[in-house]
């Protein structure tokens, strides 16, 4: 007895001596598949002598970590300190519930806390900022989603225990701990005359290098440039979801300025002299146009300077003004 609760205190005081492949029999109880996309899995019931997988979705590129919350039976507060949890990751066997004879790396090894609801905290990424409280415990160091799947086991301490420390049972569910990050796809789409021309994006002022990649942002807004000597520059902003990956169209558009003429029916409209004989939009080189409308005897005499990249749309009103006198 003494020199077991000798082991276990050298081996809470140095964790990295735990950090050794290792092989060992176990019962699987169940298995809990952690994905950014469920918010909750579980629980699975496992005992003191057992154990229980934990997976990982493919796509681990949003989760800083992951929760697990176990839930004891009030009997365990009278046996606080009799348990100890270990974990395994580069498991040789594939992920099956039953009798296995496994090996692993042991990554974590400590006292299961005399506690009816017992939270850890498994970081999986540089940078995650989870941090051990009086509620929470980070048992481990990074653990790369790579080494998937954990082994999460409940091992006793001691021999010769009560049939009721036995029979304990604890529930576990498991919840990804998202980063405040999200992303997103550009998909640029091309006016028909010009297509696959260069362009330069930029978000937050920094020059993106590939558009074809994901970017990875932090959630909130953010602000889009298009610079190009081919399409007309652009500035927009756009919003990033936590945990999503959205497609971002970017629709790019011929600099080529354009010029729309709206007025009455019977009014006759002539750009630099031309008559204008449709209303569509009309492609106009940069510089100082004259636009003229004629109605009748009525004509108007306008100035415009035209810029690359821009729509005009150049309006005729007429109006009937009613004034009353005394």
């Amino acid at each position: 007895m003494k020199a077991a609760v000798i082991f276990l205190n050298i081996c809470l005081l140095f964790p990295c001596l735990n950090l050794h492949s290792e092989s060992f029999r176990t019962t699987v109880d169940g298995i809990l598949e952690v994905s950014p996309e469920r918010a909750l899995e579980g629980p699975v019931s496992i005992g003191i002598n057992s154990s229980f997988f934990i997976t990982l979705d493919a796509d681990a590129r949003f989760l800083n970590g992951i929760e697990l919350e176990i839930t004891a039976p009030q009997a365990w507060l009278r046996y606080g300190g009799s348990l100890v949890m270990i974990m395994y990751n580069s498991l040789n066997q594939p992920v099956s519930i039953g009798v296995a004879d496994l090996t692993g790396n042991r990554i974590a090894f400590e006292a299961l806390p005399s506690r009816l609801r017992i939270v850890y905290h498994i970081p999986i990424r540089a940078n995650h900022g989870l941090r051990t409280t009086t509620s929470v415990t980070v048992p481990t160091g990074i653990i790369a989603p790579s080494t998937f799947p954990l082994l999460f086991r409940l091992m006793p301490v001691n021999k010769g225990l009560s049939s009721e420390f036995e029979n304990l049972r604890f529930n576990v569910t498991a919840r990804p701990i998202l980063s405040d990050e999200g992303a997103i796809r550009l998909v640029p789409r091309y006016p028909p005359q010009l297509r696959n021309r260069p362009f330069t994006v930029l978000i937050n002022d920094v020059v993106v290098t590939d558009i074809n990649e994901l970017i990875m942002l932090r959630e909130g807004e953010h602000h889009l440039v298009i610079l190009s000597d081919d399409y007309r520059n652009e500035s927009r902003r756009f919003t990033v979801e936590r945990g999503r990956i959205v497609d971002l169209i970017l629709e790019l558009h011929d600099p080529t300025p354009m010029l729309i003429f709206e007025g009455p029916q019977n009014a006759e409209v002539y750009l630099n002299n031309t008559l204008v004989r449709s209303r569509d939009p009309i492609p106009i080189e940069p510089g100082t146009h004259e636009v003229r409308f004629i109605i009748g005897d009525y004509t108007v005499i306008r100035t415009i300077n035209v810029q690359r990249g821009k729509t005009y749309r150049i309006s005729l009103e007429v109006d009937l003004i009613i004034s009353e006198e005394d």
